[in-house]
C-alpha cells in the first residue's frame, strides 16, 4: 500500500501518524469531546516501539520472584519456598514513572547442588542475553555468597548496565547489611524489602537510569539489516535439523537425545536471494537433577531468542498430539507482538488417519492463531522447505501493515452501521473513531461512548483481518472511554 508508514513508532513524537494525519485526528478527538491529554496519552502508549528489557538475576531464595511482583504491582510470578516451581511464563510488562519496559524474572527452578555456579551461569546468561539492564539481587542477611561472586563475573563479562539490590533490608538495622555489599564491585547497594515495598521505589529510578529509552535492537531500520528469525518450540521438534537443511549444511549438533543445542546459534543463511538471520534455539542439555528446571530453562532461552527476533517460526511436531507446552510457546511469541509462522514437522512420517486427526486438533487447540501461515514440512527429507520462505515474507508484512486513519474510520462506521454493541444495562456504546498508532505488531486505538465488551472486540479483530489482511501478525486493540463532562469522580 503507497500510503503505508513504516515506523515502529520509536522515532516520531506521534506514533505512527504523520503530522497532517495526528493534526486532523485531534481535531475530530476535539469535536467529540475527548480530553486532548488523555488522546495524546492513549497514541503514546500504543505507539510505543519494542519496550527495553530488565532481567532480574540472582541465586535462589533471594527474594527475585517477590521483587519481580512488586515491580509489576501483582503477585503473577509464582513465590513458593520449593524451588523447581514452574512457570508459563517469565516475561512480563511493567511500568513505572510514566515509563514502560518488559521485566524477566529468572527465579526458582531445581537445583544441583554440585553444580551450582553452573547451574546459576547458565540460567544468568540465557537472562542477560536478552536484557538492557541487569537487576542483581543478593540476600542481604547472608551477605555476598561464592554463587554471587559467580554471578558477578558473568555481569562484568556481559558489560550490561548493573542495579544492584540488597533484599531483605526490612529496617534501619539491616542498613548496615547493605552497604557490605560495595565489596562486590558494582556501586552502590540500593536497600530494599520486595517483600514489604520499603526501598522499591529508589531502585526503580536507579533502574529507569540504567535502561535505554528505546533498546537497542532496531527492527527493518533504513540500513537493511538481515530478518531476525526465531526457530522455537519445544525441545526435539526438529529444530536444529530445520536449521541444517535450510542451510545445505550441518551448522549445529542434531541428537535424538532431546536438548542437545546449549548455547544460541545465530547463523547467516541464504534463502530465496535474501539473507535471513536464524536463530537456533533448541532445548538446553538436561541434567539428572534438573528435570523439573529443564523446563523452565527452555522457557527461559525462548523468551530471550523471541526478544532479539522478529518473526518466531514455531516448530510442532506433527506425529505427535499438539500439547500444552506447544501452546504455552506460541502464547509467549503473540504476547510478545512478533510475526508468526506455525511449521509442522516431520509431516512425511504422517499416515491418513494422523492427518485426519491433526487436522482437527489444529481447529480446536490452535484456534485462536488461525491467521498464522502453516507450512507443512520436513526437516529431514527437506520436503515443502520452499514454502518456509513465503510464509515468513507474508507474516513480515502483515506485522508491517499500517492503515490510513481516514481509511480505518470510514471502515469502523461501516461496522458500527451494520453491526452494533449488543445493549447493556439500557445503554449501547459505540465506537466514535480509532486510528493505528503503531506497527510491528499493528496496535489500534479505539476510542468509544461506553466500554466496549470483550466478545465485541474480538469481532472487531476479525473485520480487521478480513478486510485489511493481516496475516501471520497479532494485533492489539486498546479502548479508551469518553468521560462524561462534568461527572469524573
Amino acid at each position: 500500500m503507497n500510503d503505508q508508514i513504516h515506523s515502529d513508532g520509536s522515532d516520531h513524537e506521534h506514533g505512527a501518524l504523520g503530522d497532517a494525519e495526528y493534526a486532523e485526528f485531534m481535531e475530530l478527538a476535539a469535536q467529540e469531546g475527548f480530553d486532548v491529554e488523555d488522546v495524546e496519552g492513549a497514541i503514546d502508549e500504543a505507539g510505543h516501539g519494542p519496550l527495553p528489557v530488565l532481567a532480574v538475576v540472582g541465586r535462589p531464595n533471594v527474594g527475585k520472584s517477590t521483587l519481580v511482583n512488586r515491580i509489576i504491582g501483582r503477585r503473577e510470578a509464582v513465590v513458593e519456598d520449593k524451588p523447581g516451581v514452574t512457570r508459563d511464563r517469565v516475561t512480563y510488562e511493567a511500568e513505572w514513572a510514566g515509563r514502560r519496559f518488559k521485566v524477566v524474572d529468572t527465579g526458582g527452578w531445581e537445583q544441583d547442588v554440585l553444580g551450582i555456579d553452573a547451574s546459576v551461569a547458565a540460567q544468568a546468561e540465557y537472562a542477560i542475553e536478552a536484557a538492557d539492564a541487569v537487576v542483581f539481587v543478593v540476600d542481604s542477611t547472608v551477605g555476598a555468597t561464592d554463587t554471587d561472586e559467580a554471578v558477578v563475573k558473568l555481569l562484568r563479562r556481559a558489560g550490561k548496565p548493573v542495579v544492584l539490590c540488597a533484599n531483605k533490608v526490612d529496617g534501619q538495622s539491616g542498613e548496615a547489611d547493605a552497604t557490605a555489599l560495595w565489596s562486590l564491585g558494582l556501586g552502590e547497594p540500593h536497600p530494599v524489602s520486595s517483600l514489604h515495598g520499603r526501598g522499591t521505589g529508589d531502585l526503580l529510578d536507579a533502574v529507569l537510569e540504567a535502561l535505554p529509552e528505546a533498546p537497542a535492537q532496531s527492527f527493518g531500520t533504513a540500513l537493511g539489516g538481515p530478518r531476525r528469525i526465531a526457530l522455537i518450540g519445544r525441545p526435539n521438534v526438529g529444530k536444529s535439523s530445520l536449521l541444517n537443511k535450510v542451510a545445505n549444511e550441518d551448522r549445529v549438533v542434531v541428537n535424538e537425545m532431546a536438548g542437545t543445542t546449549r548455547d544460541p546459534v545465530d547463523e547467516l543463511i541464504q534463502l530465496g536471494g535474501i539473507t535471513w538471520k536464524f536463530i537456533d534455539t533448541a532445548g538446553i542439555r538436561r541434567r539428572v537433577h534438573l528435570q523439573e528446571g529443564a523446563d523452565y530453562y527452555a522457557s527461559l532461552r525462548t523468551a530471550a531468542a523471541v526478544e532479539k527476533a522478529e518473526v518466531a517460526v514455531v516448530l510442532i511436531d506433527a506425529s505427535e498430539s499438539i500439547s500444552v507446552q506447544d501452546q504455552r510457546i506460541i502464547t509467549m511469541a503473540v504476547e510478545a507482538g512478533r510475526a508468526l509462522v506455525v511449521a509442522f514437522n516431520k509431516w512425511d512420517t504422517l499416515d491418513e488417519e494422523r492427518r485426519y486427526y491433526l487436522e482437527r486438533e489444529i481447529e480446536t487447540e490452535l484456534a485462536q492463531i488461525a491467521w498464522a501461515p502453516r507450512v507443512n514440512v520436513s526437516a529431514l527429507t527437506g520436503r515443502h522447505m520452499e514454502k518456509l520462505v513465503p510464509a515468513i515474507e507474508t507474516a513480515i508484512e502483515g506485522w508491517e501493515t499500517r492503515i490510513p486513519t481516514g481509511r480505518l474510520n470510514a471502515f469502523l462506521g461501516e461496522i458500527v452501521a451494520s453491526h452494533p454493541h449488543p445493549v447493556r444495562g439500557g445503554k449501547q456504546p459505540r465506537i466514535l473513531f480509532g486510528t493505528q498508532a503503531g506497527t510491528k505488531p499493528p496496535r489500534f486505538v479505539l476510542f468509544s461512548s461506553g466500554f466496549l465488551e470483550h466478545g465485541y472486540r474480538r469481532f472487531v479483530e476479525r473485520r480487521l483481518r478480513e478486510e485489511f489482511g493481516f496475516e501471520g501478525t497479532p494485533i492489539h486493540i486498546s479502548v479508551r472511554v469518553r468521560e462524561k463532562r462534568g461527572r469524573k469522580k
